[in-house]
C-alpha cells in the first residue's frame, strides 16, 4: 500500500489494479503512482474479475495479452460497469485493432513499443479525469442536499402558514431565527416544526 497525495485543495487518494503477468510491466507503471493509496496487482483476468466485485478502483490497467485472455473483453466489461479509468496496454502489432475495439467505450489504449513515458502520461490523464469525477459527484452531493433542504424548509414554512396563520415571509424569517438562536440549520428546524405538528 503506498499513500501519496494530488495537488489541490482536496487531498483525493486513488486505487488502481493492475492486470499483468509481467514484473518488468508493473515496476513501470509502479513508478507513475504518486497518488494512490491502494495498488493491487493481479496476474490473470479471473481474479481481476473477482477483484473488481469486490472493491471499487479508480484506475485499472491492463498489460495484454493475459495469460487467460487478450484482455480486451476484460476492459470493455470494466469500462462499462464501473466508474474506473481503464488504460489497456498492448503489443505493437495488434495497437490499431485494439485501438479501433475499445476507444469508442471510453478504454485508452497504448502500444508497448510506446517510450515508457506515455503510460506515465496515460496514467497522469486517467487520473486527472477521475478527480474531475469525483469533484463532480461532491457538487451533484452539495446541490442534492441543497435541494432537499429547500424541500424541508418550504414544507415547514406551508405547516406555519398553515396552522400558525403566518405570512410566507414571516414563516421564512421565523425559521431562520431559530435556526440562529439554537445555533443549528435551517433543516434541522424545519425538521422539528414538521416532526412537532
Amino acid at each position: 500500500m503506498i499513500q501519496g497525495r494530488t495537488k489541490g485543495r482536496d487531498d483525493i487518494q486513488h486505487s488502481i489494479l493492475i492486470v499483468s503477468a509481467s514484473e518488468q510491466f508493473d515496476a513501470v507503471v509502479k513508478k507513475s503512482l504518486k497518488n494512490f493509496i491502494t495498488i493491487d496487482r493481479v496476474s490473470s483476468v479471473a481474479t481481476a474479475r473477482r477483484h473488481i466485485l469486490e472493491r471499487y478502483y479508480d484506475l485499472v490497467v491492463v498489460c495484454a495479452p493475459m495469460p487467460d485472455e487478450t484482455g480486451e473483453e476484460f476492459v470493455l466489461d470494466t469500462a462499462e460497469r464501473c466508474n474506473a479509468s481503464v488504460l489497456l496496454v498492448v503489443p505493437q502489432e495488434v495497437y490499431e485493432d485494439a485501438l479501433d475495439h475499445v476507444t469508442d467505450h471510453g478504454v485508452l489504449v497504448v502500444s508497448k513499443a510506446d517510450p515508457p513515458n506515455h503510460i506515465d502520461k496515460a496514467i497522469r490523464l486517467l487520473t486527472a479525469m477521475q478527480n474531475r469525477l469525483h469533484q463532480l459527484e461532491k457538487k451533484t452531493l452539495t446541490v442534492e442536499e441543497k435541494m432537499e433542504e429547500i424541500r424541508i424548509v418550504s414544507k415547514a414554512k406551508i405547516l406555519l402558514v398553515e396552522k400558525k396563520k403566518m405570512t410566507e415571509d414571516e414563516a421564512h424569517r421565523y425559521i431562520g431565527k431559530m435556526a440562529m438562536d439554537h445555533g443549528v440549520s435551517r433543516k434541522r428546524i424545519a425538521e422539528q416544526f414538521i416532526e412537532d405538528i
